[in-house]
C-alpha cells in the first residue's frame, strides 16, 4: 500500500508532542498541540491509528479475504502487547540508570526503577497481564485492547455501520462503570485510558479509513456547511486553550467557555474533546489538505513522517527519550531557555535517528543510494544491481 506522507507526518507530530509534553522542564512543550486545542496528542494518535486500521483492513480483505485481515490484526495486537512489556522493562531500566547517575526525574513513577531490580519477575508479570500500565505507556495498553477487539468487531462495523455507531455510543455512555470492573493497580481499578470510552474514537477512525470513498463524495456536497461548523468548533477549542493567557479579560472569557461545556475529562474521552478532534480532522482532510501536503513535503515534514513510519519502535523511543529529556532538563540548576531548548532539540533529533535507523535496517547500500538519485535513474541502477547479484 502506498504511504500517505501527510498521515505519516501527523503520526510523527503526535509522537513528538507526547514526548515533549512529558518533559516538565522543557521549552518546546509550549508549542505542542495541547496548548492550542482542548484535545491533545493522545486523541490524534488513537484516531490516526484507527484510520490506518481501516485503510489496511479493507485492502487486505479485498486481496486475501476476511480471515487474512483478522489474523493480521490479531498478530498486530500481539506485537503491541510485546512492545508494552518490553517498553515497560526498558522504561524501568532507563529510570534505574538515571537514578544511578544522580539524575532525578519526575516524568514516571520512581518505584518502577526499584521494582525492576528488587522484584523483576513480579514487575514483568504485572506488565504481561496488564494489571499495571506504567505511565507514558498507558495509551499503548489501550491500543492492545482495541487491536485485540478489532478482528471480531471490525467485520460488524463494515456490515452494519449505523447499528455499530449506535452501539459504540451506547458503550461510551456506560464506560465508567464497565472500566471500574477491570482489575488494575490503580485506585478504583480500570485502565487510565478507559477502553470502553476510547473505542468510540478509535472505531470512528476505522470507519473513516474503511468508508472514505463512499462517504466523502456525499460529505463534499455539503463542504461549505461542514467547514463552517468545523471551524467554529475548532475556534471554540482554541479559545478554551489560549484565552486565559491574555490578561484578566481573556481569563474570564476562557472560564465562561469552560463553564458552558462543563467538566472536560480526558481519560473517559469527553464528548467535547471527541467533537473537537473530529472537527479538526475535517479541516485537515478537506480545506487544509493542500497546506498539509505542502508541510509533509517540507524537510521538517519529512522528518516527522520518518518518525511516524517508525511505528512501535518510535513510540517506545519517544517514551524513553521523555524520561531522559526530563532528567537532562531538570538537573542543571540555573539552566536557562537555551539549555532547555537544546535538550528538546536533542531528543527530537534522537527520536528521528532511531526511526531512520530502524526503517533502513534491512536496506542495502544500493537501495540507500537510490534514495539520493533522480527518480529517472533509479530503475537503471536497480536493474544493474540485480544483474550483478547485488542486494
Amino acid at each position: 500500500m502506498r504511504r500517505n506522507a501527510t498521515l505519516d507526518a501527523l503520526r510523527g507530530y503526535a509522537l513528538v508532542c507526547i514526548m515533549l509534553n512529558h518533559i516538565p522542564a522543557g521549552w518546546a512543550r509550549q508549542f505542542t498541540l495541547t496548548n492550542f486545542a482542548i484535545y491533545d496528542a493522545a486523541e490524534l494518535f488513537v484516531l490516526l491509528s484507527g484510520f490506518l486500521v481501516g485503510l489496511v483492513w479493507v485492502k487486505v480483505e479485498a486481496q486475501s479475504g476476511r480471515r487474512a485481515a483478522q489474523w493480521r490484526f490479531l498478530r498486530r495486537a500481539g506485537q503491541v502487547w510485546l512492545a508494552l512489556v518490553a517498553g515497560g522493562v526498558a522504561l524501568a531500566l532507563t529510570s534505574r540508570g538515571l537514578f544511578a547517575l544522580d539524575l532525578g526525574h519526575t516524568a514516571i513513577w520512581s518505584e518502577y526503577a526499584r521494582w525492576i531490580v528488587e522484584l523483576p519477575l513480579a514487575y514483568v508479570t504485572a506488565l504481561a497481564v496488564m494489571w499495571m500500565q506504567p505511565n507514558l505507556l498507558d495509551v499503548l495498553a489501550l491500543y492492545v485492547v482495541l487491536l485485540a477487539a478489532a478482528p471480531a468487531v471490525v467485520p460488524l462495523l463494515l456490515r452494519w455501520p449505523l447499528a455499530f455507531a449506535a452501539g459504540s455510543v451506547a458503550l461510551w455512555m456506560v464506560a465508567g462503570p464497565l472500566n471500574a470492573l477491570l482489575p488494575n493497580q490503580r485506585e478504583g481499578n480500570g485502565l487510565l485510558f478507559n477502553p470502553f470510552a476510547w473505542q468510540m474514537l478509535f472505531f470512528s477512525g476505522v470507519a473513516m479509513g474503511a468508508f472514505r470513498h463512499r462517504f466523502m463524495p456525499i460529505l463534499r456536497r455539503h463542504a461549505g456547511v461542514l467547514t463552517t461548523l468545523a471551524a467554529g468548533v475548532t475556534l471554540y477549542s482554541l479559545g478554551m486553550a489560549v484565552l486565559w493567557r491574555f490578561g484578566p479579560e481573556g481569563k474570564r472569557l476562557a472560564d465562561a467557555m469552560w463553564h458552558a461545556v462543563g467538566v472536560v475529562d480526558k481519560w473517559s474521552l469527553d464528548l467535547v474533546r471527541y467533537t473537537a478532534i473530529m472537527a479538526a480532522s475535517w479541516l485537515v482532510a478537506v480545506p487544509l489538505a493542500p497546506l498539509m501536503a505542502w508541510i509533509a513535503a517540507s524537510a521538517p515534514g519529512r522528518a516527522l513522517a520518518t518518525i511516524g513510519r517508525g511505528g512501535l519502535v518510535s513510540f517506545i523511543a519517544c517514551v524513553l527519550l521523555s524520561v531522559v529529556g526530563d532528567a537532562l532538563g531538570s538537573n542543571l540548576g540555573g539552566a536557562g531557555t537555551a539549555h532547555r531548548a537544546a535538550v528538546d532539540l536533542w531528543v527530537i533529533a534522537a527520536l528521528w535517528l532511531v526511526a531512520e535507523v530502524w526503517l533502513n535496517r534491512r536496506r542495502g547500500p544500493v537501495a540507500r543510494a537510490c534514495d539520493r538519485l533522480p527518480q529517472a535513474t533509479v530503475g537503471t541502477v536497480r536493474k544493474h544491481s540485480f544483474q550483478n547479484g547485488l542486494k
